[in-house]
């Protein structure tokens, strides 16, 4: 797909950007093609930017070191995660909380980091987030402590997410048999909810109207770029695809095949 140097100019012309993790700088383990010029140039042309995802299962240090594997070196104070955002909603709502966790060390420790406390007898919540570990066992104890009256958290709103191998489940999915079991809907903290995106254009440190949402999903990162009143640009390079586009009632303001196009 051919894009226009009148988008990529206006694209450019913007001082903020805020872009997602999985499907737009990487696949798993792999850098996509143009990200490490993408980058270079945020930091040439003094753009203010912060990867902003709904993954919860690594901390902004892990992020970074992540990065620095695949041979990109990107400050620790540009990653903002679905974990933290999830763990300053909890400590907001509901200070020296207890919590059930099903999740990864990221979301673990991001709750620990805010004086929350893991239990698993008669928890305050049951925290869902992404996690290898996801089993049986920790499904049913969900369940029974949801049912005790624990109320269910959802680290973010995706459904699935792009590996080195092809899609795979994420969080919403995984929280998905315990509404079934329960009857209870989760509340899901990170992308499209606005408690996230307006912590991510403060600490952009710029108006909504500066600043560009790039990602790769239309039901979280597009309608969450949409919602906050910033442009969204949805790159192909993820899980939707142009023919998807059609699907929903919103659309991105530009498509990208990746970002790539904002460069090259």
């Amino acid at each position: 797909m051919l894009v226009s140097e009148e988008v990529k100019e206006y694209i450019r012309s913007k001082p903020g950007f805020i872009c997602d993790m999985d499907g737009v700088i990487y696949h798993g383990n792999r850098l996509l093609d143009g990200v490490r010029e993408f980058v270079e140039w945020m930091y040439k042309e003094d753009k203010h930017f912060l990867f902003l995802t709904n993954s919860s299962e690594r901390s902004p240090k892990e992020l970074q070191q992540k990065l620095a594997r695949l041979g990109l070196e990107v400050d620790e104070s540009h990653f903002y995660t679905s974990a933290l955002a999830t763990a300053k909603f909890l400590h907001n709502q509901s200070p020296g909380c207890s919590a059930y966790i099903i999740g990864a060390p990221g979301l673990v420790n991001a709750l620990y980091d805010v004086g929350i406390t893991m239990n698993d007898v008669n928890p305050d919540y049951v925290v869902v987030g992404e996690t290898k570990l996801y089993n049986y066992e920790s499904i049913i104890q969900a369940v029974k402590l949801v049912q005790k009256g624990a109320k269910l958290i959802g680290t973010n709103y995706d459904i699935s997410g792009p590996s080195e191998d092809g899609i795979v489940p994420a969080c919403r999915a995984f929280t998905a048999p315990i509404e079934l079991a329960t009857g209870k809907q989760a509340y899901f903290v990170g992308k499209p909810n606005p408690l996230m995106m307006r912590t991510g254009i403060k600490r952009l440190g710029l108006h909504a109207d500066e600043a560009c949402m790039i990602g790769d999903r239309m039901d979280t990162d597009i309608i969450a770029g949409i919602e906050s009143g910033m442009d969204s640009i949805l790159v192909l390079s993820g899980v939707t695809t142009l023919d998807e586009v059609n699907n929903y009632p919103y659309r991105p303001k530009f498509i990208l095949n990746s970002v790539k196009d904002i460069v090259i």
